[in-house]
């Protein structure tokens, strides 16, 4: 139970900081998202491997580090803690996020492939390679590739990278007559075929 609920704070955290930082138009929104990203990784890491997002779970069941079962019971807790964060924003200052293809289905779909491929790429190597085990530079590794992707891509696709970021803040901003779930399967198989990817190059890189 206590790597569900690890999952659940680190994501919640996640989605919270992504919510409130963009809804109220913060100059700094890139770094807080980048940094609790990096701070809950720490926070975590020793506890359930800090993945906060299924399409990294994803990632690490393809390598055998993870069972089946296990994985899914990860991905339902970020959910939950993605949903938990999008609704804490709501309540705190009664407006909702939810990322959006502002620079159309197509371009938007590239840029979530590649930086969760990119994110992915950086979390299989930094905490599951043998080379790498014991290091005490993952959560930044981690931070600054979400950040990195934040500023450069945001204005496309949102930026979310993580499906619970995606369902978890399109589902609280539906219910709160705000959006739509039109573009839900965008924030799924983007992430998702990101993650697959890493997944493969990872075992390519390490064969």
């Amino acid at each position: 139970m206590n790597k569900y609920i690890t999952e659940l704070i680190g994501t919640f955290f996640l989605v919270l900081t992504i919510s409130l930082t963009v809804t109220t138009g913060s100059n700094f929104a890139a770094l807080a998202i980048g940094s609790v990203l990096m701070v809950m990784v720490y926070m975590g890491g020793h506890i359930s491997g800090a993945h906060y997002n299924p399409a990294a779970t994803l990632g690490v069941l393809m390598l055998g580090k993870i069972e089946s079962g296990e994985a899914v019971k990860y991905m339902i807790a970020q959910v939950v803690g993605a949903l938990l964060g999008a609704l804490a924003c709501g309540w705190l200052i009664r407006t909702t996020w939810a990322p959006s293809p502002a620079g159309g289905i197509g371009p938007a779909l590239v840029v979530e492939i590649l930086f969760t491929f990119a994110l992915v790429l950086v979390i299989l190597n930094t905490t599951t390679a043998d080379e790498t085990e014991g290091n005490s530079y993952f959560g930044l590794a981690i931070g600054f590739t979400v950040m990195v992707g934040v500023v450069a891509v945001g204005d496309i696709s949102g930026a979310a990278f993580n499906p619970a970021v995606g369902v978890g803040s399109i589902v609280v901003n539906v219910l709160a007559g705000d959006g739509s779930f039109a573009d839900i399967w965008l924030y799924l198989v983007g992430p998702f075929a990101g993650g697959a990817l890493a997944a493969v190059v990872f075992k390519v890189q390490h064969s």
